[in-house]
């Protein structure tokens, strides 16, 4: 018997995540302007169709409607730089952190803005990850004042030496147009920039970000996916990086989890 990781409606559901989301920020730069660059990044409700994807995907692994959490209030986790930061969507079941997710959107703006959206992904993964090697999630944190030297750095893996690590997963839905698909030129006063780099788009520099969130063991799964504005669709940049991958990279671990 062969057993689907997502719903047979998956695909259908993603576009009409996409059609909400056009369709609301149409709405919405039509009552207001904010103005600056901020209008370009905001996602609001608008990305609320990609946060329903979350909730059909875990009632597809067979998890009961409560243990996705969406609302204000219910979706703060503890953080170790900060007290607490509020994801996009938390799925706990049985007392157990089983998935965190972040829906990122931007639309024009993109020199302005790719720094910004880079740097909050990376400090939010890393403030996560320090406060569930510090037991923030499942137990009671130990104090600061009793953490010794011989406590892991920031980043080394075997700070992640949890064998049922909860999913971590960000997707970033880019607008597909002539500024985002075209070369950019790197700065480099002093040292040479890693080349990939060198005469990347927009939308290739989010794609090398999403694979090196992954890489890095920041993220389980990055996504990227491109949108024309006012469409009903989105498309990767490759597999490893869609949103199905995603999703059926959450489904994996959902599914794993129960059989643990």
């Amino acid at each position: 018997m062969t057993i689907s990781l997502l719903p047979d409606d998956f695909d259908e559901r993603v576009n009409a995540a996409v059609r909400a989301f056009w369709a609301g920020r149409s709405g919405a730069t039509g009552e207001r302007k904010q103005g600056g660059t901020r209008d370009g990044v905001v996602s609001g409700q608008n990305m609320n169709g990609f946060i329903n994807l979350v909730d059909s995907v875990a009632a597809h692994c067979g998890l009961p409607a409560d243990a996705v959490h969406r609302n204000k209030g219910k979706v703060a986790l503890p953080g170790f730089f900060r007290a607490t930061k509020d994801w996009d969507a938390v799925v706990i079941h049985k007392q157990r952190l089983l998935g965190v997710f972040e829906f990122k959107s931007q639309v024009g703006s993109f020199g302005n803005n790719f720094n910004n959206r880079s740097e909050e992904v990376i400090g939010s993964a890393a403030d996560l990850w320090v406060a569930h090697h510090l037991g923030a999630y499942g137990h009671r944190p130990t104090p600061r004042n009793d953490i010794g030297e011989e406590s892991p750095a920031l980043l080394n893996p075997i700070y992640q030496a949890d064998p049922r690590p909860p999913f971590v997963g960000w997707l970033m839905l880019l607008e597909e147009s002539e500024k985002s698909l075209t070369p950019v030129r790197c700065a480099e006063p002093h040292f040479p920039v890693f080349p990939e780099f060198n005469g990347a788009s927009y939308a290739r520099r989010y794609q090398l970000l999403c694979e090196r969130l992954v890489e890095r063991r920041l993220y389980s799964a990055a996504a990227l996916e491109l949108s024309v504005d006012g469409s009903e669709t989105c498309r990767p940049l490759s597999g490893a990086t869609s949103i199905r991958n995603l999703f059926a990279e959450f489904a994996g671990r959902v599914l794993a989890a129960g059989e643990t």
